[in-house]
């Protein structure tokens, strides 16, 4: 989240963030390369964008020299370079997350037939998808490993609420910018948010997407604070009540595992 105001002491939302023009830009540039099927020259950039097209050039120049962007020389169109796989290998090497939610995701998406995920929640603004694995079911969700989603959407987002208390109001904020396919009513996610403290787990039955049952448990680091998350997304007509209670279950009993391993993994 960024703010207008100088940086000053944290609030419940976190601390404030002085915006940095430049900084911005440039990751605004590499997600847009990131999801684009093919490379795109400047003038689509900074038409994407909405950046002055010199501005835009800059901060190309300066990440091709940084190796995170390459350019055809005879196309003029640019592309993520392979600096982007150094840091991406780099951030997987230091967290052992990924290597050991990958058996657990594996084993799950194959007895459930669900596609299964493993997500890093990073503070209340966003979650990033580290590891998953696919369904045989006949439905694809549009999801890849270093996906990026707010943090309060879905079944994972009632878990960030219920872990990361918020005021009211900033609640709300954030809640009304959240984009679902049908949204729920926000009195009714309270009351499920409440549920979550309870259970332990999180059920999204088709709010976030049309006819899938999302369900989603918490993986806590060694000082009991919620740093990933278990998901299990399936068709909702073979996702009922008592099979997804079920899984909910399987899930929580492997995301007790893992916050035991992480925490001892300091």
């Amino acid at each position: 989240m960024t703010s207008s105001h100088p940086e000053g002491p944290g609030t419940a939302a976190g601390p404030r963030v002085r915006p940095v023009p430049a900084v911005t830009r440039a990751i605004a540039i590499l997600r847009l390369l990131g999801r684009s099927p093919a490379p795109m020259t400047l003038k689509s950039i900074s038409q994407e964008l909405g950046m002055v097209t010199s501005t835009c050039l800059h901060i190309l120049r300066v990440l091709v020299d940084e190796g995170l962007v390459k350019v055809d020389a005879s196309t003029k169109r640019y592309g993520l370079g392979v600096g982007m796989l150094t840091l991406a290998r780099s951030v997987i090497e230091s967290s052992p997350f990924p290597a050991l939610v990958q058996p657990v995701l594996d084993r799950v998406s194959s007895s459930w037939n669900v596609t299964a995920i493993g997500v890093e929640v990073t503070g209340i603004d966003h979650m990033v998808v580290l590891a998953l694995s696919r369904s045989r079911a006949p439905f694809r969700l549009h999801v890849d490993v270093g996906s990026r989603f707010p943090g309060l959407i879905s079944a994972t987002g009632r878990l960030v609420a219920a872990f990361n208390p918020l005021p009211d109001d900033e609640i709300e904020r954030r809640f009304k910018a959240l984009r679902w396919e049908q949204p729920p009513d926000l009195d009714a996610w309270r009351k499920e948010v409440d549920a979550v403290r309870k259970k332990g787990y999180s059920i999204d039955r088709g709010n976030y997407i049309h006819g899938v049952v999302v369900i989603a448990v918490p993986v806590f680091d060694g000082q009991g604070r919620l740093a990933h998350s278990l998901v299990a997304a399936g068709v909702a007509d073979q996702m009922g009540g008592t099979r997804s209670q079920a899984l909910a279950k399987d899930l929580l009993a492997e995301a007790q595992a893992l916050s035991q391993l992480l925490s001892t993994r300091g």
